[in-house]
Order: structure tokens, then C-alpha cells, then sequence
């Protein structure tokens, strides 16, 4: 699959098609992937697909404002569906290499089943439905299952659902959305004493550091209404109460538009279960409206048109 997409990404730049290429290229840190974006031919052997490429990145065409090939899995692919359908990036602008995803591996599981950090561990390799991890000299086994984040555990679209290329063969999807949503159904069973307790607690760790912002393809807006003075919708300074403001009005900002890629939790730097509100909120869509962000591309997006099925409790 990997040189695949060199051959692919390759002609795309050749032939004058795009201006860059947006894919995975080794990470600073191994066992990690980072963003490659890239209009040199000879950059692109530094291409890479494998169980580690976690990135979501569908929002640099935005950015580059130029016709990009772009690497997308299922997820992924959701997002810049929905970012065309809300006119963010052209479709014209964008050759869409797809791959199909089994789960990204997530390295902190790893890190807790063996007890070891990052730096400790030597190798990680695929071995059927198993990983195998040398860490100081001895090998411990993992399912993969077990390895990935949990969004992965619950995909029903493993295979992007839209792409010019597809790198490899398509996928069934096998969802365990027990599993996945897991956590979220443990805060939905708290009381809700307990759960604002739960989330203060999380809330106050925040640093507002706007990761989670700035990571996630639906958070498009020029101006974010945490820069809006008049009036001031959060303080600037971090408090409880106004990193949980800030979370809320994110929260419904971006409903009808996120594809549940986990972004935003991953890149928090306190480890917020930031994912657990969107997903609630990607399944409160889902129920009020039958819409999945992503999903059917010739949809209108779920906020900009009415449908007669729409409920209408609200209305006295």
C-alpha cells in the first residue's frame, strides 16, 4: 500500500495535478506519524503508511488554499466530505487517495498493558489479530483489537467513503460499539451530581492551550468566538467554569459536523476525554435528525436546510 501511494502521489505531482501532497511521514518520535505536505517529488519516499498514522488531515486544504492530493482514511474521509458540503474545500481542488483502515494503534494503551514507556519499547509488530512488543529485551503479546483508540473499535466506515484512488482493498465494517462507547455510557449512567463533579474535576485540569481547536476539521471559522471581546463569551485566563463554556459552545458548534475521529482528545495535552462529549453529541444528531456527518455527500449539511420529520417539542 505504501508504495502504492508513492507511485500515486508521485504521478499526481508529475502530471501537474495538484500543487502538494498531504500524507504521513515519519514522526519525531517513534511510533509516531506526523504531517507530510510536501510539492518534491523526491519527498515523496518519505511517505509512510502503517498502524500509527492517527492524524486527521482533512483541514490543511483548507489552509494551503491550493488542488491537493490528500491521504484520507474513513474518518477522514468524513470530515472532508462534510467540509465540501459546507463549501470550506472545493472538490475540484482535491484528489482523494483512500485508504482502508483497520484502527489506529493507540501507543498509551500499549504503554499501560506492558508497563513500560515509550522510549522502553524497541519494536512493535502486526502478527495476524496480535501486536508483539519488544521492550527491554522481552516480547509481550496484545491483540490488536485491544491496541487501537476507541473510535476505532466502533468505525462503520473503515473503507473512506469517497476517493479518486483507493490504495488497498476495502474493508467490512466490524463495529464493537460497546467497547468504544464504553466510557460514555459510564457517564450516562452517573448520577448527575456525580458527573458535573466528573467533569469539573476534568474541566479544571485544562489549560486552555486550544489544541483540541485547532486540531479538529470542523472548527473552521476565521474568528472563533473565544477571540470575540465584545461581548466576552469565556475570560482569557483558565478557570473551571470557563474551560467548560468554552467545551459546550465548541461542543454544539460543531454538531452535524464531527465524524467522531478522536481528534481532539488525542491531542489534548492533559488527556481530557474531550471525545466523550462529541460523541454524544454526534449521537443526539443522529437520533433527533437520521444525519451522520460525512456520510452522504449529495446531503444538505443537518443545520442549514428544515425537513418536515424534524422534531418539534420545542414548540409551545
Amino acid at each position: 500500500m505504501e508504495n502504492r501511494l508513492k507511485e500515486e502521489a508521485g504521478k499526481l505531482l508529475k502530471e501537474g495535478k495538484v500543487d502538494y501532497i498531504v500524507g504521513y511521514g515519519k514522526g519525531s518520535v517513534k511510533f509516531r506519524t506526523s504531517p507530510l505536505i510536501t510539492n518534491k517529488e523526491e519527498e515523496l519516499e518519505n511517505l509512510v503508511i502503517n498502524p500509527f498514522i492517527a492524524n486527521n488531515l482533512s483541514r490543511y486544504p483548507i489552509e494551503l488554499k491550493a488542488r491537493v492530493g490528500i491521504v484520507v482514511k474513513g474518518c477522514d474521509s468524513r470530515s472532508l466530505i462534510s467540509l465540501i458540503q459546507d463549501k470550506k474545500v472545493n472538490r475540484e481542488d482535491v484528489v482523494i487517495l483512500g485508504v482502508p483502515c483497520e484502527g489506529v494503534v493507540d501507543i498509551k494503551k500499549i504503554e499501560k498493558h506492558i508497563g513500560k514507556d515509550i522510549d522502553q519499547i524497541e519494536e512493535i509488530k502486526r502478527e495476524g489479530e496480535n501486536l508483539t512488543i519488544q521492550a527491554n529485551g522481552s516480547n509481550q503479546t496484545l491483540s490488536f483489537k485491544d491496541a487501537i483508540f476507541d473510535k476505532c473499535l466502533g468505525c462503520e466506515y473503515p473503507t473512506p467513503l469517497e476517493y479518486d484512488v483507493l490504495l488497498g482493498t476495502e474493508i467490512s465494517p466490524k463495529p464493537d460499539m460497546e467497547k468504544s462507547l464504553m466510557r460514555i455510557k459510564e457517564l450516562e449512567n452517573m448520577d448527575a451530581t456525580d458527573r458535573w463533579s466528573y467533569w469539573r474535576e476534568e474541566f479544571s485540569k485544562c489549560i486552555r492551550c486550544y489544541g483540541c481547536k485547532n486540531v479538529c476539521p470542523a472548527c473552521f471559522c476565521e474568528r472563533c468566538f473565544i477571540d470575540v471581546n465584545i461581548p466576552q463569551w469565556v475570560n482569557t485566563y483558565a478557570t473551571w467554569q470557563d474551560n467548560l463554556v468554552f467545551q459546550l459552545i465548541r461542543t454544539l458548534h460543531v454538531a452535524g459536523r464531527c465524524s467522531d475521529c478522536g481528534e481532539c482528545e488525542r491531542a489534548c495535552p492533559v488527556g481530557i476525554p474531550l471525545r466523550s462529549l462529541q460523541r454524544k453529541m454526534v449521537e443526539e444528531v443522529k437520533d433527533l435528525f437520521d444525519y451522520e456527518a460525512g456520510v452522504d455527500k449529495d446531503a444538505l449539511p443537518v443545520f442549514t436546510h428544515y425537513e418536515d420529520t424534524d422534531p418539534e417539542e420545542f414548540i409551545k
